[in-house]
């Protein structure tokens, strides 16, 4: 195989798999959560006031999103959704860079959370407050919050603690 089949072999990859992220993004939200399991989660209450309300920015037909969203409220989150075709600039004025990005952008209490970090890894944060700009999950792992598969498979992945210098380093891992 020469370099131009290779390049063309990779190119072919990396169309498929970014078609199977938007049409894994593109699913309904009902049936991204339909099969869900359970989550163990802190209500937001008046004795809870670190869970402010939480502003998520989305495409707006983005399906996985809705559904992290979903999780999100199931937690007792209060949250706020803002459809946006300008996802770049939301990312650029909060300093997420290209390897760590998702599809959806959140912040809440004076930090990021990008992409879809599970309930339990936010709560975390809130609770121990850490000098840090937020949470990172780069892509869109299958399993991860709003993006279980019907047939239950779950990829491993780490969720990463965004420094204040811009640096990362890991936080939570999911097996």
């Amino acid at each position: 195989m020469n370099m131009f089949q290779s390049k063309s072999v990779l190119a072919g990859i990396c169309l498929l798999a970014s078609s199977l992220l938007i049409s894994a993004c593109t699913a309904a939200p009902a049936a991204v959560t339909a099969n869900a399991p359970a989550q163990q989660s802190q209500p937001a209450t008046s004795k809870n006031p670190a869970l402010s309300t939480m502003q998520v920015y989305k495409d707006p037909n983005c399906g996985c999103c809705s559904g992290w969203i979903q999780h999100m409220r199931a937690a007792g989150f209060s949250v706020e959704s803002h459809d946006t075709t300008d996802m770049l600039s939301i990312k650029q004025r909060l300093g997420i860079t290209d390897n760590m990005m998702s599809c959806h952008t959140a912040e809440i209490d004076g930090y990021v959370i990008e992409g879809h970090v599970p309930v339990a890894d936010i709560q975390r944060l809130l609770k121990d407050r850490p000098k840090a700009r937020g949470l990172v999950l780069p892509g869109m792992p299958v399993g991860s919050p709003g993006m279980e598969s019907p047939d239950g498979y779950s990829q491993a992945f780490t969720v990463m603690l965004l420094a204040e210098d811009g640096s990362l380093q890991p936080y939570a891992s999911h097996p």
